[in-house]
């Protein structure tokens, strides 16, 4: 038993590691980009920001189609909606983004609502 709890614990610290590992690349694309990273970007203010795509979901808001996406860099998590949109082309789980648009906060998240994107390599 004391084995598979020893094994149990490796995995999981190595699964730790990199997911750090992952998070400080991230943070390292998002200097080489030049923007700000998400935790430290203001409210309110044009920001261009960098990161990797979380999860994509499809989210009608008053009846009108709106296509959410998480976006995360290392430091932080936003989420980014398309109003009327049911898809975008390139906006997948794993896509590297680098978005511009005006950071708010709706139902006590941080959102930017309809921001011009770049996909990544």
């Amino acid at each position: 038993m004391s084995q598979v709890k020893d094994r149990l614990r490796r995995s999981l610290s190595r699964w730790a590691s990199a997911t750090d590992m992952d998070a400080k690349q991230l943070q390292s694309d998002t200097v080489k980009a030049g923007c700000c990273p998400i935790e430290l970007a203001p409210d309110r203010e044009r920001v261009e920001l960098h990161g990797s795509v979380r999860t994509v979901t499809l989210r009608p808001r008053g009846g009108v189609p709106a296509l959410e996406a998480e976006l995360y860099d290392g430091s932080g998590t936003i989420t980014l909606i398309w109003l009327g949109r049911r898809r975008i082309c390139g906006i997948e789980p794993g896509r590297a983004l680098k978005v511009h648009g005006r950071i708010g906060r709706h139902e006590g998240m941080r959102v930017m609502f309809n921001p011009r994107y770049e996909l990544r390599p």
